[in-house]
């Protein structure tokens, strides 16, 4: 199988080459393709992510990617097609995905033994829509006195992340899909949001179906972690709400995460690039191994991902070896060889 790797930054490559172990471990047979993206792709082809990168991409279907740093306050960037036309994105991880026609960003959240505290029973998936809303950068200059930023919601859209969450429900015995919104207030842009999973829900008469606004479903997360299952949302409030649920369950050092399109997945962590810890040996990898195991799941080897997710499972829960970010004293390395060795065990 062959799989592209794109190394990111700061923490990026540490994690990522953790992450190709333990695949490996599986016992499965994998062609890395190294695909540049970043400073990588503009020393190579004098852009961040230019067309060689994304052709790359689809044509390998699945890669795995390292975090990227976006800096605050700039990282806007014009991607020129081959036939001319170009596009201007609010960041590179935008571009990725609206580049590849990526429409939709599993996040799974799911509590890990004593790390998790009282929130250990949290078993959600975030499906967070990322073609639209106000993350698509629509935004301009009022002279100096304002700034505006369009919020944009399409049909279209709406309904092909609802689906996705019913279907996703449905194959993977979820009881419940529930769409976060703010429809009291955006009576037009999340309204049309909620009517959409609305209508789709009655094409799923075996999956319950509720609502909860944002702001509520913030609230109801801590206090009850049992209240969610499948959630269903849009761009902004999901990548909020998905760091929300990371921090309850002990760090977003344990959130995986994936861009789905019709063609081409891209699996990446939740987190950030880290630039403060590069080089130091103590990044946590496991929420790019566990992205890694949706890769595998989503590949159909849905085996070979159980065995992953197990044997991460088995060393945060026995915290017989943790990383900073969860309390231990643990190296990227140590924590990577005992989930390989314990996958390798189990085998």
């Amino acid at each position: 199988m062959r799989i592209g790797i794109l190394k990111g930054n700061g923490i990026g490559p540490e994690i990522i080459a953790a992450t190709q172990q333990v695949l490996s471990a599986t016992g499965r047979t994998f062609e890395w393709v190294d695909i540049p993206i970043a400073n990588e792709a503009i020393a190579l082809h004098g852009h961040p992510l230019p067309q060689q990168t994304v052709d790359a991409l689809k044509a390998v279907g699945v890669a795995i990617k390292g975090p990227l740093i976006v800096d605050k306050l700039q990282g806007r960037l014009t991607c020129i097609h081959r036939d001319g036309t170009e596009h201007t994105y609010p960041s590179l991880n935008n571009a990725i995905r609206r580049e590849l026609a990526l429409f939709v960003n599993p996040r799974p959240i799911r509590g890990m033994g004593t790390i998790s505290g009282r929130h250990n029973s949290l078993d959600m998936v975030i499906m967070r829509e990322i073609t639209e809303d106000v993350y698509i950068g629509w935004e301009h200059q009022i002279g100096d006195i304002a700034a505006e930023a369009i919020k944009l919601t399409t049909r279209i859209a709406a309904e092909r992340v609802a689906r996705f969450s019913f279907e996703f429900a449905r194959k993977n015995g979820r009881r419940r899909v529930t769409c976060v919104h703010k429809a009291n207030v955006l009576n037009y842009t999340d309204g049309l949001f909620l009517r959409c999973c609305r209508k789709v829900a009655l094409e799923f008469p075996d999956i319950a179906f509720d609502d909860c606004m944002i702001d509520a479903a913030c609230y109801h997360v801590v206090k009850d972690p049992a209240r969610f299952d499948v959630i269903c949302t849009s761009n902004q409030y999901g990548d909020i709400f998905s760091d929300l649920g990371a921090g309850l369950i002990g760090s977003l050092g344990l959130a995986p995460g994936a861009n789905i399109g019709a063609d081409v997945a891209v699996f990446e962590a939740s987190h950030g690039a880290a630039p403060d810890i590069a080089g130091q040996g103590i990044a946590n990898p496991i929420a790019l191994i566990l992205s890694g195991a949706l890769l595998l799941r989503h590949v159909g080897l849905a085996e070979d991902a159980l065995r992953v997710e197990k044997a991460v499972r088995h060393i945060v829960i026995t915290g017989c070896m943790l990383t900073p970010d969860l309390g231990g004293i643990s190296t990227t390395q140590q924590i990577t060889d005992a989930i390989c060795a314990e996958i390798i065990s189990t085998s």
